[in-house]
């Protein structure tokens, strides 16, 4: 395969983006977090001169956990998914599948802890059971760690459950990066609320509830798995506003308009979809993401030409396993949809 570029592994969409901008290359929808968010969280603001206690973080775990119908100790609060991809070294796997094309994150993390990674990159319609028929789909039987994202980025295809459940294998950990499943109606094909003793899963509360500068995730799975992910954890790893944010974004009542706004995505991304083919633009399809995938003729240069029209588009030469010539592009209302409709006019593809 030759050498890995590590700088482009390690680009996300928001070196993109410069303040002004039209946002489509950032997958985090909205600016700032809802105003009943944001009040829990200013509500707690006086406390920060304390460290954080063990009661906030067992009722953040606590009501993770009843989100899923999990046990509390099925449940490790992170930072952030970043650092749940972070941790994975800390499982001493031999070798590391990462099924791509998909977020290059977690091949970064176990490349730079110097752990072996064997790259399975699925051709378009990039359908993980198009890719297993009779055999592991590419998968090497020696790796004993597989990441798979569902929703995934970039592709936005939604792989169904027992296509994940297919490459379980006795001494593999399968890892399930669910960051945008709160953004499926109905959380289909989400294993959060199974329990399986070989596969973890990974949600962010960065996306549907523009945490991303406060950092909030969390793992689901079996405890001896998570605490061998928490070894060598640095003390108080969250704050008082993380965990409250956890808490917070856990609640029934918050899962019910986490569900209003994946229905709402759903239909900017349907209206979205054809008004770029009208273009000429080839979108990938099945799309279930927050996002879509598009092809053009010249990508760099349509970037390059959208920034100057003070809009960001993500650039797909990142991610592996993905052809010249795609771009990711966030989901977004019909107004900023217009917006990006005509400057792609006016520039040209």
């Amino acid at each position: 395969m030759g050498s890995v570029d590590h700088a482009k592994l390690r680009h996300h969409g928001d070196a993109e983006v410069r303040p002004g901008m039209v946002d489509f290359a950032v997958n985090v929808q909205g600016s700032a977090p809802p105003e009943w968010l944001r009040e829990r969280l200013a509500a707690r603001l006086g406390e920060l001169g304390r460290y954080p206690d063990a009661g906030a973080e067992q009722a953040a775990r606590a009501a993770v956990a009843a989100r899923h119908g999990r046990r509390p100790e099925e449940v490790l609060l992170l930072a952030g998914a970043a650092e749940g991809f972070a941790m994975l070294p800390r499982l001493h796997p031999a070798l590391a599948a990462i099924v791509h094309p998909s977020f290059t994150e977690p091949e970064l993390a176990l490349r730079e802890a110097g752990v072996p990674v064997a790259r399975v990159v699925l051709e378009p319609p990039y359908l993980l059971e198009s890719a297993l028929g009779s055999d592991s789909g590419g998968v090497p039987e020696a790796a004993d760690l597989v990441v798979v994202g569902n929703p995934t980025n970039p592709t936005s295809v939604l792989h169904p459950v027992q296509s994940m459940l297919r490459l379980r294998r006795p001494g593999r950990i399968v890892v399930v990066d669910e960051a945008f499943q709160d953004a499926i109606p109905g959380e289909t094909e989400s294993l959060a609320g199974e329990a399986y003793p070989d596969v973890l899963i990974l949600r962010s509360l960065t996306k549907t509830w523009a945490l991303a500068g406060l950092r909030c995730g969390y793992f689901l799975g079996d405890p001896e798995v998570l605490a061998r992910l928490n070894q060598g954890r640095a003390h108080w790893p969250l704050g008082t506003l993380q965990l409250e944010a956890i808490a917070a974004t856990s609640a029934p009542e918050a899962v019910a308009q986490s569900q209003r706004k994946a229905e709402s995505i759903a239909a900017d991304r349907d209206a979205m979809i054809p008004r770029l083919r009208e273009l000429g633009i080839e979108v990938h399809e099945p799309a279930r993401g927050p996002f879509v995938l598009i092809r053009v003729p010249d990508a760099e240069l349509l970037r390059k030409r959208l920034a100057d029209k003070g809009i960001a588009v993500r650039r797909g030469d990142t991610f592996p396993g993905l052809e010249p010539g795609h771009l990711r592009l966030a989901v977004r209302p019909a107004g900023e949809v217009d917006r990006l409709v005509a400057a792609i006019r006016e520039v040209g593809l």
